[in-house]
C-alpha cells in the first residue's frame, strides 16, 4: 500500500513556522522522526518512506498554497494513487489550537489550498487533517494572523501538537482512515 501525505504551506523564508505553514511543519516532522529527507522535485519537495511496511510519499508544494492542487494532482498520476489515500494536513482558523479534525472529506472551509485541491481534481473525496490555529484575531486581521508567527505560549505547545499529528499520519497509513478518525477525533 502506498499513500501521498501532503503538507500544505508557502514556499520562502518569510513564511517559515508561520501558522498558515502547520502543514510543512507537520510532514518535515514526520520525515525526520523516521530519519527520510527532502529533494526537490517537479511541484514539490518530496521524501519518501516506509512506515510499518507502508509507503509514505510525502510532498510539500512548491507552488504556492493558492496553487496546491496543481502539485497534489501531478504527484498523484506520477505515482498512481487513488484519491482515498492521500492524505492532505492543512491549517484550521475554526479549530483551537491542540485539536486535530480528520475527515474523510469535506468542503474547503474557506481554505485557499484546499479550494485549489477541489478545483483541480474535481472532488472533495479525500481524507485531510484539520489542524487547528484557532481564531485569535481581530476583525479584518485574519489575513497578518494567519501569515503570522505563533505566539511563545503557543510555540511551547507546538512539538506536542506536531508530534500528535504525526502519529495520526501514521494510524492513516497503518490502521485505516475509520479507525483514525475514531481514535484522534476525540
Amino acid at each position: 500500500m502506498k499513500f501521498l501525505i501532503v503538507g500544505l504551506g508557502n514556499i520562502g523564508s518569510e513564511y517559515a513556522h508561520t501558522r498558515h505553514n502547520i502543514g510543512f511543519d507537520v510532514v518535515d516532522a514526520l520525515v525526520q522522526k523516521h530519519k527520510g529527507s527532502f529533494v526537490s522535485e517537479r511541484y514539490a519537495d518530496y521524501a519518501q518512506l516506509s512506515v510499518k511496511g507502508k509507503q509514505l510519499h510525502i510532498i510539500k508544494p512548491t507552488t504556492y498554497m493558492n496553487l496546491s492542487g496543481k502539485a497534489v494532482r501531478y504527484w498523484m498520476q506520477q505515482l498512481k494513487i487513488e484519491a482515498t489515500n492521500i492524505f492532505i494536513v492543512v491549517d484550521e482558523l475554526a479549530i483551537d489550537l491542540g485539536k486535530i479534525r480528520i475527515r474523510a472529506n469535506g468542503s474547503d472551509a474557506g481554505h485557499n489550498g484546499l479550494k485549489n485541491i477541489n478545483e483541480t481534481l474535481g472532488s472533495q473525496q479525500y481524507p485531510r487533517l484539520r489542524f487547528g490555529i484557532g481564531n485569535n484575531f481581530p476583525k479584518g486581521r485574519q489575513v497578518e494572523y494567519v501569515l503570522g508567527q505563533f505566539t511563545a505560549e503557543e510555540q511551547k505547545q507546538l512539538p506536542e501538537l506536531i508530534d500528535h499529528s504525526v502519529q495520526a499520519i501514521e494510524a492513516f497509513a497503518t490502521i485505516g482512515l475509520e479507525r483514525t478518525m475514531n481514535f484522534f477525533n476525540k
